[in-house]
């Protein structure tokens, strides 16, 4: 663990999601493949490629750059689309395969096992500290077996701008009815996390998962309060 700033006594917690509490990249890789299938059973898109999908996907920010806040909004737009770029008009063909591509992927993007370690941790910490999630993305903490451990969950779209927009930093202060100074949060991303945090007046743990030292982070803009490589090092809050 690496101290940079002060730390005020902690009253409360909150974490990402992705790639803190677990290694989101294999997860994503199924949902996206399972996805892509789905778009793949279209006569003419058995081809269809993940990177051509995203080209779609990102000129959609384009036109309508608030989209990037709400990414469940946002995919099943790409998705929709991709399907009329690609020459599909049969508006019923286009709502049935966004569907069931949009089902497949929040299917697999929940299929996700919370290392058995870190359940203990959040387990040992939610007896001492009130927890909460702060999340960019759409896991749904009840179909990934977290529910148990955090007094609630916010994302991005339905609970306000995505991080590091102050929002749902200020939202979890308020629903804490904690001060934010008091607030701690856990993530793994120096901007959406840290910066989000801190420029909300939380303190800021990065979860620092590559091997770069901070200072040769080019996300780098605001430190942290203190920095760990491995999600045990919390233990020293208990």
């Amino acid at each position: 663990m690496h101290c940079y700033r002060r730390i005020n006594p902690i009253q409360a917690i909150t974490f990402d999601l992705d790639d803190t509490l677990y290694d989101n990249v294999p997860h994503m890789e199924q949902a996206l493949n399972a996805m892509m299938k789905e778009i793949q059973k279209v006569d003419g898109l058995q081809q269809a490629t993940l990177s051509e999908f995203d080209k779609i996907k990102h000129a959609l920010t384009i036109d309508d750059p608030s989209i990037y806040h709400d990414v469940t909004r946002w995919r099943t737009k790409s998705i929709y689309q991709f399907l009329k770029v690609n020459g599909i008009n049969d508006s019923q063909i286009i709502n049935n395969i966004t569907d069931n591509a949009m089902n497949a992927f929040i299917y697999w993007r929940n299929q996700i096992n919370v290392p058995q370690a870190s359940l203990n941790l959040l387990e040992k910490l939610a007896e001492r500290y009130p927890l909460a999630i702060i999340s960019n993305g759409n896991a749904d903490v009840n179909k990934i077996g977290l529910s148990d451990y955090f007094q609630f969950s916010l994302r991005s779209g339905v609970d306000g701008l995505s991080k590091p927009y102050s929002d749902m930093f200020h939202l979890a202060s308020h629903r804490l009815k904690i001060n934010p100074e008091h607030i701690l949060h856990v993530g793994d991303n120096l901007n959406t996390d840290v910066i989000g945090a801190i420029n909300s007046g939380m303190m800021a743990c990065w979860l620092q998962i590559s091997h770069i030292n901070i200072y040769q982070q080019p996300e780098t803009r605001l430190l942290p309060h203190f920095s760990i490589t491995d999600l045990f090092e919390l233990n020293f809050l208990l």
